[in-house]
């Protein structure tokens, strides 16, 4: 008998977060959703799992919605871990992460709970997507993005995905209009310049609250910071296998 495709969907912002909840929105409209997301923002996480811990996971209503959703402790490649061990009854067939408050383009895809959640996805052998919006703000306007998300959510159920590679989608903040199109692309060269806001406490301890500066050194037309600056939906094909491959035949001929 066929079934409709199980769709598992998680975030990084927390369960009740916008972002997660209009993705869950249109992912009803494409299969059968579980949702197992964290109970509390996990922004910047990166890929951290849950080692000294234990890790609640439990069921909830709401919006009394009829899909199931589970409110987990861990962190969000916990939420995924867990999702694909215990909770579900089968193997999704496709496991979206987001939408997130805030882009995730260039060098953030290392620090992102969103990513990182797709990225256990993929490791899984799930077919996997990270959703992100370029504005950080919790009342977000996500309803532009519905069209978009829905058509990539459909390409990858369609066509599938080479194994080891997840695809991280960052929309831009749209002003006004309309989104100019769907970029293919690739991850920009960029950092962060971090500075500490050094304070001292009323009890005279010092501690530190992190800033810093996003700098764009990619300077190229097919990145996905190029495309979120021009109104373009960006997209880039993200691979976990981290050799650096175009190395290895140097790194061989060292007398090691």
């Amino acid at each position: 008998m066929h079934k409709k495709p199980l769709i598992l969907v998680t975030n990084d912002d927390g369960i009740t977060a916008p972002g997660i909840r209009t993705l869950i929105a249109v992912m009803k409209d494409i299969g059968e959703v579980v949702v197992i997301a964290p109970d509390s923002p996990q922004s910047g996480m990166g890929h951290a799992i849950t080692l000294d811990a234990t890790i609640s996971c439990d069921e909830v209503k709401l919006n009394d919605e009829s899909h199931r959703e589970y409110r987990c402790s861990g962190t969000p490649a916990d939420c995924v871990k867990i999702a694909i061990s215990e909770i579900l009854d089968r193997r999704p067939d496709l496991c979206v992460s987001g939408i997130n408050h805030g882009s995730n383009s260039s060098i953030n895809v290392i620090y992102s709970g969103t990513m990182s959640a797709a990225i256990e996805a993929g490791i899984e052998g799930v077919p996997a997507i990270g959703f992100s919006l370029l504005d950080y703000s919790w009342h977000a306007n996500f309803e532009p993005l519905k069209q978009q998300v829905k058509k990539i959510a459909l390409q990858v159920l369609e066509q599938g995905l080479p194994d080891g590679v997840v695809l991280n989608v960052n929309f831009p903040k749209l002003e006004q209009g309309l989104f100019k199109g769907i970029k293919v692309c690739r991850q920009a060269r960029a950092n962060w310049v971090e500075e500490f806001d050094k304070r001292t406490n009323p009890q005279g301890k010092e501690y530190y609250w992190l800033t810093g500066k996003f700098v764009n050194l990619d300077h190229g037309e097919d990145t996905d910071v190029w495309a979120l600056e021009n109104n373009y939906v960006a997209i880039v094909p993200v691979q976990f296998d981290l050799t650096a491959h175009r190395f290895l035949p140097q790194l061989k001929t060292w007398k090691l």
